[in-house]
């Protein structure tokens, strides 16, 4: 093989005199093992996806559900304590009784209610209940115009056992009696329903994309086979990242909504790596070569940029694992598991499928010199290399344009929004926001540990409950001495207030105005601590279902610096193993953080300022819940990472073979942009399904994710990357010589002697 004039010999002797062997690179060698042996590999691709599919067949039911909580925090160490000293937790189930005549204090209407509240008392699953009857009609637990009433309970066992629980009470006691009607809501009701409605989207999703797909991959290759053979890679993926995350719920916990990640991720990343797979074997067959070479070749070339993709797509998920919460975490697992199935599906059974097809893949045209595009991205590229300002400027302010909304972003609280209108925990949820002064599942719970709660320390005890009613956005106050509201006594004790009384400590119900929920939590948990803390002897710890949030939210921004620390690092090093450039890595980060930046920006815009609500139909909050964005992070930079690698491989390899920067970026332009043109629809298109999913959570992930990927590939690649480098010129390829030596040692690459002291003597052009 002749390469810049010079031949290769079977030894050659690098700058240290040591010898290198010059046999060929380890993927092309295997290569040429796969288009030797192509049955053993597709009948062990058909033997993994009927394994595959009989474990995905039941993932689905081994898939659980998770609450907004922080293991191991002070909430759910003062929830343990409640439930196991006082027999109280925090309630997540209600039942929202409503008089069809009267109020819910007329007699009759009482004896029902309580009845009602005994039969839900005896349903397995249920740990303790209270109404409004039984606790000496609180206030909070009452609607202002006296028709509506609460009964509240809190559901035993984990969050899944819970909820598929509910799946059957809910329905039941959903009434319409003679006196009032009963509906269902509460948190586990709320999320129970958006489990089941992401279920739903699933489903759908699934009839919608794999023939979508498949129409967008005839439309590119115009051959039957090869979009097929595309589209099975994909679904090879979904299969068996759905078994592996079945086989992951036997040590851990994994969400019902990784699964959604898995569909569209496992198609998306089978048909980029596959897109670029074929189109690689379609240039070696048309310079040429015969079946086993080109597969040989395609194997050695594009499956060492797959491999450097798929690297840096798994480390950007894999980082999730550093979150504390099941919820995140199991994206890690969807993620990581589409990653090594896609790469595998592209290493081994796509070349000896392949090699099985040959020239049925191929386009239809004479054989011939593939090396010399021009078509429309070197024509581009090239443009913008000659005009490098006149172009960049304009897109790097339009970029920002787009981006600038994200410096309004406000991280708030999740609620029964994130449901379509008419669901019926949201309508629920919305009547207690109109006819309640306050919401009483809502509550604060204030623990004094080393405070008894017996008579003994009745005064000490009240001058807490009357200090924490005089907090601002406090409604009411219950404790062992009786009901608080705005530094007085309302209520005296009575039967229900025994709940707070334990030999060796003692804890109060704040229940906080509808204000104070919807605006400044922190501040107000904060108000509550200082205030218990100056009352009395004794630890105060904040529990309930606002300082869960609070608690979950601030673990969740401590740990993000960490995490995106290591996701640009590791990104960094493994960009610097494949160049052995210092400023690429830089400037891939660089434009991904503009292409995050609009993506962030247009969650702003969308969902958190609520323009386009109406058309797609979701009720803006004012506010963003942090962790679908961090998901949102780390998938959108692993994948925006994925086209970096499929263009700079294909730049480097020219830059190899040439030692010219902007002819190389005119032809890895030429020979990339179109396949991640092709790629980026198709993930977009893919993504795209949840935009009419009636989970906001969904939407946000559909419609963040088509805007990072469509911004990427358009003035991302076709503008300021060829600008960037044009302006950097030689420097693009530079590194110290220390780092040089490290390269060589250590990089990920299978370039040849030859090419390898090209691009070295370009850096020491540059020194």
């Amino acid at each position: 093989m002749q390469r810049n004039g010079r031949s290769q010999k079977h030894q050659e002797h690098g700058e240290d005199g040591r010898t290198t062997d010059d046999r060929p690179p380890a993927l092309r060698r295997w290569g040429h093992f796969t288009a030797a042996r192509p049955r053993l590999m597709i009948w062990a691709g058909i033997l993994l996806t009927v394994a595959g599919l009989v474990l995905a067949a039941g993932a689905m039911d081994r898939l659980v559900l998770s609450r907004f909580e922080s293991p191991g925090s002070e909430s759910v160490k003062t929830r343990a304590v409640l439930e196991k000293e006082f027999g109280e937790g925090t309630p997540s189930v209600l039942l929202m009784v409503t008089a069809r005549q009267g109020t819910v204090d007329d007699a009759p209407v009482a004896a029902a209610a309580r009845e009602l509240e005994e039969e839900l008392a005896l349903r397995d699953g249920v740990a303790d209940v209270a109404s409004y009857w039984s606790r000496d009609g609180s206030p909070t637990l009452r609607g202002l115009d006296g028709k509506q009433a609460l009964i509240i309970a809190r559901m035993a066992g984990t969050v899944t056992e819970a909820r598929t629980e509910l799946a059957t009470i809910s329905p039941e006691f959903t009434r319409d009696e003679e006196l009032f009607t009963v509906r269902v809501g509460g948190g586990d009701e709320i999320f129970r329903q958006v489990a089941e409605q992401s279920r739903q989207d699933f489903l759908r999703a699934e009839m919608i994309v794999f023939p979508l797909v498949l129409l967008l991959l005839f439309a590119i290759y115009r051959r039957f086979a090869a979009a097929a053979l595309t589209l099975g890679m994909g679904l090879f993926s979904v299969i068996t990242t759905l078994a592996l995350m079945h086989l992951v719920t036997y040590v851990t916990e994994v969400s019902t909504f990784a699964a959604n990640l898995a569909l569209v991720m496992g198609i998306g990343l089978g048909v980029d790596y596959s897109l670029f797979v074929i189109n690689r074997f379609r240039e070696e067959l048309r310079s040429g070569r015969p079946v086993p070479e080109a597969v040989a070749y395609t194997v050695g070339s594009a499956g060492r940029t797959v491999t450097f993709s798929g690297l840096t797509v798994l480390v950007s998920l894999s980082c999730l694992l550093l979150f504390p919460f099941p919820f995140l975490r199991s994206f890690a697992y969807a993620g990581v598991g589409t990653v090594l199935t896609a790469v595998f599906a592209a290493l081994v059974i796509l070349p000896a499928a392949l090699a099985r097809l040959g020239h049925r893949v191929a386009r239809k045209g004479p054989a011939g010199n593939s090396r010399t595009p021009e078509g429309w991205w070197h024509r581009t590229a090239l443009r913008m290399m000659r005009h490098p300002l006149r172009y960049g400027v304009p897109a790097l302010a339009v970029l920002l344009a787009l981006a600038a909304p994200v410096l309004g972003l406000t991280f708030g609280t999740p609620d029964e929004r994130v449901l379509p209108e008419g669901v019926s925990s949201r309508v629920v949820q919305q009547e207690i926001r109109d006819n309640f002064a306050a919401e009483e599942m809502d509550a604060v719970q204030v623990l004094r540990r080393g405070q008894p709660g017996t008579a003994a320390n009745s005064a000490e005890i009240e001058a807490t409950a009357l200090a924490l009613s005089r907090v601002p956005e406090v409604h009411q106050v219950d404790a062992l001495t009786g009901s608080y509201a705005d530094g007085a006594r309302i209520a005296e004790p009575g039967a229900a207030a025994e709940r707070f009384g334990h030999e060796k400590d003692t804890w109060y119900s704040a229940v906080a105005t509808h204000e104070g929920l919807n605006h400044d939590v922190d501040r107000l948990l904060s108000d509550i601590r200082e205030t218990a803390a100056g009352e009395g002897p004794g630890q105060v710890r904040i529990g309930g279902y606002p300082a869960e949030l609070s608690d979950f939210r601030a673990q969740l921004v401590d740990r993000l610096p960490l995490v995106l620390g290591l996701v640009l690092v590791v990104t960094f090093l493994v960009l610097f193993l494949m160049t052995g450039s210092l400023l690429l890595p830089a400037k891939a980060t660089l434009l991904n953080a503009l292409s995050l930046g609009v993506m962030f920006g247009a969650l702003v815009w969308i969902f958190q300022e609520g323009h386009l609500s109406g058309l797609l139909g979701f009720t803006p909050t004012g506010t963003i819940e942090p962790s679908i964005p961090i998901l949102m992070f780390c998938v959108a930079f692993g994948l925006s990472m994925d086209y970096e690698v499929l263009m700079l491989s294909r730049i480097k390899e020219e830059y190899d073979r040439t030692g010219d920067t902007l002819g190389a970026v005119a032809t890895g332009l030429e020979r990339s942009g179109p396949l991640i043109t092709s790629a980026a629809v198709i993930m977009a298109a893919s993504f795209a399904t949840y935009a009419s999913s009636g989970v906001v959570f969904l939407k946000m992930l559909g419609l963040g994710m088509v805007a990072v990927i469509l911004v990427d590939a358009t003035l991302i690649r076709a503008v300021l990357v060829p600008v960037l480098m044009r302006l950097a010129g030689r420097a693009n390829w530079w590194a110290p010589k220390p780092l040089r030596a490290v390269h060589r040692r250590w990089g990920l690459s299978e370039s040849e002697p030859a090419a390898t002291e090209t691009a070295e003597a370009a850096g020491a052009a540059v020194r």
